[in-house]
């Protein structure tokens, strides 16, 4: 992505994580923040001596610069860096921009080649454009959380903000597409992200199975109905392991390992569909088995015999697992106040123009006012200190 410049004007998760996978693989991110109130989530997650420990991740490789884009000044300011870029990211409430009379269709008259990845609850269109649309709820009305949790207690939330980082990844994959598009027409367009139809977009056959065949998915714990085995199940040492034995031919490798082989030709689970029609059954049958060994036991034969198993890691198995270390997903950058500071790796694994992190988020706001104002734009000292005392930066 080197040569490709991003405007990045959202806040918290949905558009900032857009820009950080751009930033990933090389585009220079420039992050916007207003002067004097800087991205809450520099204050997010846990805190070690003052700093939060998601900002340097959410942030990192991007550059920081401050601009005040609720006068006209600084909407002057936002046109100049338009001219200069590639992508413009923003997650604000629809028409804040317009408001602002930094709408598409003004930014295209000075950079036609533009694309601006517009990221929010509802969409840009539609009877709920003007809703305020967070992550949660988004997730909710996407129907994620109407199948998330146990039966027998209300629906769940996944335990990271899921709604906001599906809709930056689709963000992303419609910038990129964009950016394809361009080298044909020389025309940059639009990428409408939902939050809400970015879940929903990930709900498999949820639809025709209501429309189609009258089924209505519902919360159901660790399982998903009809696909079986694939749950988790308790060990000797009181461990829960994941396993996934649910085509044909896994399961049988898995009933070789259970030592009871001819459970592959029972009729009740001989066949996906028969599987699903007794799952319960068949999961008491697993975890009578996996009971009798202590995990790691479990775990050896099951990988011996090819079935899919593992842990349920939590971070600290993470950080001590040997595959992530060889796969560089746990990697270490300095921090100006921390020192080293640990935090995930580059995903996907490009073969030959792997991403890289190169430095943590900024860690003042406005650290590269001089480096984008001077040298991109090329505004004199007069001017900079004209705009740092109008508090436009």
């Amino acid at each position: 992505m080197e040569g490709v410049r991003v405007i990045e004007l959202g806040t918290l998760l949905a558009g900032p994580f857009s820009g950080r996978l751009l930033a990933d693989f090389g585009a220079e991110v420039i992050k916007v923040e207003p002067p004097g109130k800087p991205d809450p989530m520099r204050n997010w997650g846990q805190e070690k001596d003052g700093v939060g420990l998601w900002w340097p991740i959410q942030s990192r490789n991007k550059k920081s610069v401050t601009l005040n884009l609720r006068v006209k000044e600084g909407q002057r300011v936002l046109k100049d860096l338009v001219k200069e870029a590639d992508i413009l990211i923003e997650n604000f409430r629809p028409g804040t921009m317009e408001k602002w009379n930094l709408s598409y269709d003004e930014l295209s008259k000075i950079n036609p080649g533009l694309i601006m990845a517009r990221t929010s609850g509802f969409g840009q269109t539609g009877p709920y454009k003007h809703r305020a649309g967070f992550g949660s709820v988004a997730e909710a009305m996407g129907g994620l959380r109407y199948v998330t949790g146990f039966p027998d207690r209300p629906p769940a939330r996944i335990g990271i903000s899921i709604g906001d980082t599906l809709a930056a990844l689709f963000s992303t994959i419609g910038c990129l597409t964009a950016l394809h598009e361009r080298k044909r027409s020389g025309k940059g367009q639009i990428v409408d992200t939902a939050i809400y139809e970015s879940v929903f977009g990930v709900m498999e056959s949820l639809i025709p199975d209501y429309l189609l065949a009258g089924y209505i998915r519902k919360r159901m714990g660790n399982i998903l109905p009809g696909v079986a085995p694939s749950n988790i199940y308790l060990t000797k040492d009181e461990t829960y392991i994941v396993i996934g034995a649910n085509a044909d031919g896994v399961f049988r490798r898995l009933c070789e390992a259970m030592g009871k082989p001819e459970l592959a030709d029972d009729p009740k689970f001989a066949t996906h569909s028969a599987r699903g029609q007794h799952q319960k059954e068949l999961d008491d049958r697993i975890e009578q088995w996996t009971q009798t060994l202590d995990a790691e036991k479990v775990l050896s034969v099951l990988e011996e015999k090819g079935v899919p198993s593992g842990l349920i890691y939590s971070a600290k198995d993470i950080v001590e697992d040997p595959h992530y270390q060889a796969r560089d997903m746990i990697i270490h950058t300095e921090h100006p106040r921390l020192g080293e500071f640990p935090m995930p790796g580059i995903v996907p694994k490009l073969s030959r123009t792997p991403g890289k992190v190169q430095f943590v988020g900024a860690d003042q706001i406005g650290e590269h006012n001089d480096e984008i104002y001077r040298d991109l734009l090329h505004y004199n000292r007069e001017k900079l200190e004209t705009l740092k005392n109008q508090k436009v930066i």
